[in-house]
């Protein structure tokens, strides 16, 4: 299996989802013009990697600003990793700025829709 690494744009995150180093990293700004065009490669992959995932999954979300037709697709990535979940163990760190009350507010959300170990971390 490829790692997936994807340089950010001004419009799209960096994507670094790298199982040799067992790097998991959605990270910057995120409002693609087609949203589920831009993280359908990420599903995939995701779907791939849990058909032989590593023994601990480290997934970090290091997002400064996203929009709301990303945020459906970030929520379908935490389905994917709460369904890996059952088979491997999974950590979820989402970090924010400890001015950005949205960022926090919308990752206190998330970890309330899934169940799978869930850090905010302040930064």
């Amino acid at each position: 299996m490829n790692n997936l690494l994807i340089e950010a744009t001004e419009d799209t995150p960096k994507v670094e989802l790298d199982l040799t180093n067992n790097v998991f990293r959605i990270s910057e700004r995120s409002l693609p013009e087609n949203s589920i065009e831009f993280y359908q490669p990420i599903l995939n992959w995701i779907e791939e990697y849990s058909k032989h995932p590593n023994l601990k999954t480290i997934f970090e979300f290091r997002l400064e600003y996203f929009n709301t037709s990303s945020a459906k697709q970030i929520a379908k990535i935490l389905l994917l990793l709460e369904k890996l979940s059952h088979d491997s163990e999974v950590l979820i760190k989402w970090f924010y700025n400890k001015d950005d009350r949205d960022i926090h507010s919308s990752g206190t959300r998330y970890s309330k829709l899934i169940n799978v170990k869930f850090e905010l971390i302040e930064e």
